[in-house]
């Protein structure tokens, strides 16, 4: 089950933030800056697949945007990847040049 939805730009800003559970407000922005700590930090060369605390993180990278999907263990973080891919391809399609 995917738990929340993030999109932040380079600098660590968020862009879009969705979450599917009750977070309160000083725990999301503790939650957001961990995570894009976690995120901005690592290479291209490592794995976009980050176990973080009771939970996996999968992220992609498009240009100067990462979106960031915090899911539960038991989900399939290839799968999680490719809906990724589909939903910029969506955006892209809508907006075109995203």
């Amino acid at each position: 089950m995917i738990k929340f939805f993030l999109m932040v730009n380079k600098q660590g800003q968020t862009r879009l933030s969705r979450y599917y559970e009750h977070v309160e407000i000083n725990k999301r922005t503790m939650l957001e800056a961990e995570v894009i700590k976690n995120c901005l930090s690592r290479s291209k060369d490592e794995c976009s697949f980050i176990e973080y605390k009771d939970f996996k993180l999968v992220y992609r990278q498009y240009a100067a945007l990462f979106i960031v999907v915090g899911i539960d263990q038991i989900e399939n973080e290839m799968a999680v990847y490719e809906l990724i891919h589909n939903f910029v391809e969506v955006l892209d399609k809508y907006f075109s040049r995203v």
